[in-house]
């Protein structure tokens, strides 16, 4: 059994996360119930940032918020001095209200649209990241009916494809984002800025996949753009002042997985952007990186109580929990694996073998297939490791089921984030239907 951050079996045979035990959080503030341990929130930030200060380099790590965006998670990034990226009006929306400062944010997305890219225009934020030639059009036409200017990046995609799942890669050549390094794209965006008045062209962005356990994807994307910087200097007396090799460094979900410290991935893209200023004659431009899931990933554990069991003689037993493809539907669409334990029972031998099934009207609303257990009882308390990155942001009302509250602990404190959903809360935005009355 591996227990990630803070958690610990205390004295009564529970889990205990951030000095706090797991039944006393379901009790206050009921299941399912998303848990963050803030203290391996703020070691994972710490960590990522002192690789760059030791390198003696400019930089910037950015929170990829798509991970986990709400107020309280905006204002710990703060805290912790990291720069905030956004994908959407709602994302920049929250970081405003948490007083984010707006010069640290930057705006991704493949479709952002004209009320996005005004409300990004007029919060002044740092740094828009293009993906697209009609999204270049569109902030030069705002830019001249404001009277606005925009630093940008252009997003590009070196053509690596990082080793995951189909749908969590993006820096290979078929991809929905981004300008294509290889077939003129690229070079077609940047005669189209380097003109304006209004757009300035900091630099280039990539990112290359999501849940990456190695380095050599980050130092391949590295020598393509040299490459192709080294090209662009002849061709356009352009120099990139920002690099920005994205994110999408691995967690650990199960024993299967293994990633590499934060700072093995830091240094090693610090090492191949190094090599590449020197061997192109470059001065080393500001790096900029994006971890979101590594951040806040492993930091979260989703509380649920047991409900219902069903044996099916000689093929399986399923347990199912009071959430599901609702809270977590990553099993569903990317079939993601995950670890668990009961919290109420940590001590007991682990030796029944179980499926956990959500309460969802699907099928394919399955948590976990065969995880080892104690015996399962209804009321017990299960404890579902990793489900703090694209849980709670990709959590749904499928089958009208109300979102679960969120809580940070630390330090034996706990902390409510977010309010649990309520039926009134699911109704508020409906309006009835009135029909005509017959004659």
């Amino acid at each position: 059994m591996f227990l990630h951050g803070t958690c610990r079996q205390n004295q009564h045979g529970h889990l205990e996360i951030g000095g706090v035990d797991a039944l006393y959080l379901a009790e206050n503030y009921g299941t399912p119930l998303y848990v963050y341990d803030v203290a391996l929130i703020r070691e994972r930030a710490k960590s990522f940032q002192q690789a760059f200060t030791a390198a003696g380099l400019r930089a910037q790590v950015a929170y990829a918020s798509k991970a986990f965006s709400s107020v309280a998670m905006i204002q710990l990034a703060q805290e912790e001095g990291l720069s905030l990226d956004v994908v959407s009006g709602g994302e920049l929306y929250t970081a405003i209200s948490a007083g984010f400062p707006a010069e640290r944010i930057h705006f991704h997305g493949n479709n952002k649209s004209r009320e996005e890219l005004q409300m990004a225009l007029e919060y002044h934020i740092g740094c828009i990241v293009v993906d697209n030639f009609y999204e270049i059009s569109l902030i030069e036409e705002l830019c001249k009916e404001s009277g606005y200017t925009v630093d940008v990046l252009l997003r590009i995609t070196p053509g690596v494809e990082a080793h995951t799942h189909d749908y969590i890669t993006t820096g290979q050549e078929d991809s929905k984002f981004g300008f294509d390094l290889n077939n003129g794209q690229t070079e077609r965006a940047i005669e189209q800025i380097l003109p304006s008045n209004h757009i300035r062209l900091l630099g280039v962005h990539c990112h290359i996949g999501s849940q990456i356990f190695d380095t050599a994807g980050f130092v391949l994307a590295a020598e393509k753009i040299f490459t192709k910087l080294d090209e662009w200097r002849e061709s356009y007396s352009f120099i990139s002042k920002v690099l920005n090799l994205g994110g999408g460094f691995g967690i650990r979900y199960t024993e299967e997985d293994e990633p590499l410290p934060a700072t093995v991935y830091v240094e090693k893209i610090i090492e191949a952007v190094k090599a590449n200023a020197e061997r192109y004659s470059f001065s080393i431009p500001e790096i900029w990186i994006e971890p979101g899931r590594s951040l806040v990933g492993d930091a979260g554990t989703t509380l649920y109580t047991v409900g219902a069991q069903k044996e099916v003689p000689g093929t399986r037993r399923y347990a199912a929990v009071d959430g599901g493809m609702s809270d977590n539907i990553r099993p569903a669409l990317y079939q993601a694996k995950y670890e668990a334990i009961s919290a109420n029972r940590i001590e007991e031998e682990h030796n029944t073998t179980v499926s956990i099934a959500g309460k969802c009207c699907e099928s394919g609303d399955m948590l976990i297939w065969d995880i080892d257990l104690p015996e399962v009882k209804a009321g017990d308390l299960l404890a579902v490791f990793c489900t703090g990155a694209y849980g709670y942001s990709m959590a749904n009302n499928y089958n009208r089921i109300p979102r679960p509250a969120v809580v940070f602990v630390e330090d034996g404190e706990a902390h409510l984030v977010i309010k649990r959903e309520t039926y009134e809360d699911i109704v508020k935005l409906d309006l009835p239907f009135k029909t005509k009355v017959k004659q």
